[in-house]
């Protein structure tokens, strides 16, 4: 079964900046389309991000684009989310989730690692 551990929240103004990584085990990256998805209290579970294994197109939410970057290094088996000009409505547990294909019900996702944007 595929794990994965996120790590890089905190707290940050809002305006600023983090970047989330996610380490994947004990198989290939390369088997994955992989993806973040957050939650906040209260509210429904929010897809962020999804980069596939075997296409150059990546999507992302509307509430995220243009501030938001996926990446991935499929030989170190990590995945990145850079997140610019953080507002305090992208608070939440943010999860990094592994999918056969982008949209499907994830394989498996980790602890999360939760953001918080406040001044």
């Amino acid at each position: 079964q595929v794990q994965l551990v996120e790590s890089g929240g905190g707290l940050v103004q809002p305006g600023g900046s983090l970047r989330l990584s996610c380490v994947v085990s004990p198989f290939a990256l390369a088997y994955y389309s992989i993806g973040w998805f957050r939650q906040a209290p209260g509210k429904e579970r929010e897809g962020v991000s999804c980069m596939p294994n075997s296409s150059p197109t990546t999507w992302y939410a509307d509430s995220v684009k243009g501030r938001f970057t996926i990446s991935r290094n499929d030989a170190k088996k990590m995945v990145w989310l850079q997140m610019n000009n953080l507002n305090p409505e992208d608070t939440a547990v943010y999860y990094c989730a592994a999918y056969v294909q982008c949209g499907d019900n994830p394989l498996g996702w980790g602890q999360g690692t939760q953001v918080t944007v406040s001044s």
